[in-house]
C-alpha cells in the first residue's frame, strides 16, 4: 500500500465501521421499544448503548468523510461532502450517504432536545432513523468499491436481516399490546387531550 491509498483505505474502513455502528444503533433502539434485555442490558441501559452507538456512528462518518479530502483519486472539496449530489464520483450514491449523514446528525441532537420537541414529535422524528439505515446501506452498495467482497456482504447482509427481523417483532408485540382496553384507554386519552386543546384555544 502506497502513502496516496491511506486516505481511501482510511475511508473505506472507517465507512463500513459507520454502518455497523448505525446498524447497532438500530437494533438496540428496537430493542428498548420491544423490552428485551440482553445480558445485563436493558431498560436506560439499552438507551444509553443507543446513544453511544449512534454518537460513535457520526464519529465514523466524520472520519469517513474527513480522509475523504485527502483522495488523490476524486479531489472532494468541503462542500461536496455536506452537498447532496455536488461530488462528481457516483453522485447518486455519494449524494444518498450525504442526506444520510445529516439526517443522522439531526436525529442524534433530537436526544437533547427531546422536552422542547414533546414526546410525539420526537418519536415520530425517530421513525427517520429507518431512512439513514437504508440511505447509509445504499450508499456503500453503489458507491463502495469492494461491496462485492465477502466480508462487506456479509456485514450489509446480517445488518439488513436484524434490523427487518427486529422491526418485524416490534409490530407483532405492538399489535399484541393494542388490546381492546388498552385501545380504549388510548382513545379516551386521546379526547381527553382535544378537549384541553379546544377549551384552551376559547380561552
Amino acid at each position: 500500500m502506497t502513502p496516496e491509498m491511506l486516505p481511501w483505505v482510511i475511508s473505506r474502513a472507517t465507512g463500513f465501521t459507520a454502518f455497523a455502528l448505525i446498524a447497532g444503533a438500530m437494533v438496540a433502539g428496537l430493542l428498548v421499544r420491544t423490552r428485551v434485555a440482553v445480558g445485563p442490558l436493558r431498560g436506560a441501559g439499552m438507551v444509553e448503548l443507543h446513544r453511544h452507538l449512534s454518537l460513535l456512528g457520526l464519529l465514523a462518518v466524520a472520519v469517513h468523510g474527513g480522509a475523504l479530502l485527502f483522495d488523490a483519486t476524486i479531489h472532494p472539496s468541503p462542500a461536496d461532502l455536506v452537498v447532496p449530489g455536488l461530488l462528481d464520483y457516483r453522485p447518486v450514491a455519494t449524494g444518498i450517504g450525504v442526506v444520510a449523514a445529516e439526517l443522522a446528525l439531526l436525529i442524534h441532537l433530537s436526544f437533547r432536545h427531546r422536552a422542547r420537541l414533546g414526546v410525539r414529535m420526537w418519536r415520530r422524528l425517530h421513525w427517520a432513523t429507518y431512512a439513514v439505515f437504508a440511505g447509509g446501506a445504499v450508499h456503500g452498495i453503489l458507491s463502495g468499491t469492494d461491496t462485492g467482497a465477502r466480508p462487506a456482504q456479509l456485514l450489509y447482509a446480517v445488518a439488513v436481516g436484524a434490523v427487518a427481523s427486529l422491526t418485524g417483532w416490534r409490530a407483532v408485540t405492538a399489535r399484541r399490546a393494542g388490546t381492546p382496553k388498552t385501545a380504549r384507554a388510548r382513545h379516551t386519552a386521546r379526547v381527553d387531550d382535544r378537549a384541553r386543546d379546544a377549551e384552551g384555544a376559547a380561552a
